[in-house]
């Protein structure tokens, strides 16, 4: 073998042992980009939210929320449609087109909303205007970008749904009502119960991991159990009803009416003909006894006793006044009705007003501009009637214009609210002569319209009716 051949021979056998080695960085390097293109994919779609509607991936709703430091907000028209609702501007009870307030209905209830407020009304399609129910979000609605968006937990409530934020997945996940009660309807066969009750507000209850259930193919014997199976409120009950404010139940056994806790300890006695919830914030029912009402507090105390005709009022007259409650006015006074006069009391069931008016509020007749008045809600002033006259009285329950006006109402000029006081043929301004007498406004009306009247000579009417009065007595 010459020296040519020998050389050849040696190149072949290097590149024989260099070539597998070679693969070999190759297949390596493969290796890497692979692992490095999971990586790149798997960091992307960690990076990326992902939202779950009832386990069902919404592709489009990864952009509508935003992450705030604490709290998270989502636009409430946006996501409307995707949680069974229908979404629209403006108040429900109004039906206007304000930016500033939006309404989302389905065939059970309506949730209004307003800029800057934290307070979020509801209202059961079933019942009536009178019958609004409230709650809190831990933050106010708020604008962004023109839209009116609720924080998370707002949405929860108004919206029924669950909520759930998991950080580490970068993932979201919404259960609807219907979904979560569908998903628990083998569990509870399983548990020996016909079926969860399907009154609509009783399936709120499993948002504070209850159910309502029925035994039997009667349902008369009706239950509450945990989401374990633990009997709550032994079935036997021939209605309850899950009150979503206290998270406490209405119980009835032989026609009568009492309160069980979410625990399971009695908090009212089983003795009422009817109890209805008059306010969250106060923790007040108005009991029913054999055609006779009174206010007891939510550990049963009673505060008014049952021996009056009538608690609350029709506030569907005056549906312009933006009322909300029939049975708190100016958030302290309670309409009472005993022998066919009204009188206020307050939460705590001290006598404010006696028994001494018609009516309140003013209910138009032949005034073809005037409106039904029971308010000037920024002077937490309210009408009284006595013998078809009209007054004004303060929260304190103190006569600040005797019942002798021929009319008090609300008019409504190019969008403007106006509030006017007839009085010996002189049509008076109320919140002008109300400013003019000292009486202040809980809210700036620097903004407000308002018609240059002239309040001395109200004023002074006022001070001559008083004077009149006194020489009666």
């Amino acid at each position: 073998m010459n020296i040519i051949e020998e050389n050849f021979t040696t190149k072949k056998t290097k590149d024989k042992k260099i070539l597998p080695k070679i693969i070999l960085a190759i297949i390596i390097l493969v290796i890497i980009a692979i692992i490095a293109i999971i990586a790149t994919i798997a960091y992307i779609e960690n990076s990326t939210l992902k939202v779950y509607v009832d386990g069902q991936i919404q592709t489009k709703l990864k952009d509508m929320f935003v992450f705030e430091e604490e709290t998270t907000y989502v636009p409430i028209r946006d996501i409307a449609s995707y949680l069974g609702y229908q979404s629209y501007n403006g108040d429900y009870a109004e039906k206007s087109e304000e930016k500033n307030k939006c309404y989302i209905q389905n065939e059970n209830e309506i949730a209004n909303f307003v800029l800057n407020s934290d307070k979020i009304y509801k209202l059961e399609t079933t019942e009536s205007k009178a019958d609004y129910k409230y709650f809190y979000s831990k933050q106010p609605v708020k604008a962004i970008n023109g839209k009116l968006y609720v924080s998370t937990d707002g949405m929860e409530k108004a919206f029924n749904v669950s909520y759930i934020y998991n950080e580490d997945k970068n993932r979201i996940d919404i259960y609807t009502m219907p979904y979560l009660i569908n998903s628990y309807q083998s569990f509870v066969l399983g548990e020996n119960y016909s079926k969860i009750n399907q009154e609509f507000n009783n399936n709120k209850a499993i948002f504070d991991s209850r159910l309502v259930v029925e035994k039997g193919d009667s349902d008369k014997e009706l239950g509450v159990i945990d989401l374990d199976g633990n009997v709550i409120i032994e079935p036997k009950y021939e209605d309850i009803q899950y009150i979503p404010e206290t998270g406490d139940y209405f119980v009835t056994s032989d026609g009568k009416v009492g309160v069980i806790s979410k625990n399971g300890e009695r908090k009212v006695q089983i003795l009422y003909d009817s109890l209805k919830l008059m306010d969250m914030d106060a923790g007040l029912y108005v009991a029913e006894r054999e055609k006779k009402y009174g206010i007891i507090d939510v550990k049963g105390n009673v505060k008014v006793y049952v021996e009056n005709d009538e608690i609350g009022i029709d506030i569907e007259k005056f549906e312009k006044n933006d009322i909300r409650s029939k049975y708190l006015l100016i958030d302290n006074l309670i309409p009472v009705r005993k022998d066919k006069l009204w009188g206020l009391v307050n939460k705590n069931g001290k006598q404010i007003v006696d028994f001494k008016y018609d009516s309140f509020g003013y209910v138009a007749n032949n005034n073809k501009d005037a409106l039904n008045l029971l308010l000037i809600p920024n002077y937490n002033v309210i009408v009284t009637c006595k013998d078809k006259k009209y007054g004004l009285i303060n929260s304190a329950g103190e006569e600040i214009f005797p019942t002798r006006a021929d009319d008090i109402y609300l008019s409504i000029e190019s969008g403007k609210r106006y509030y006017y006081l007839n009085y010996n043929n002189k049509k008076n301004d109320v919140e002008d002569w109300l400013d003019s007498i000292g009486v202040k406004a809980t809210v700036d009306n620097s903004q407000t319209t308002s018609t240059n009247k002239s309040t001395n000579e109200t004023k002074n009417e006022t001070k001559k009716q008083k004077n009149e009065d006194n020489e009666e007595e």
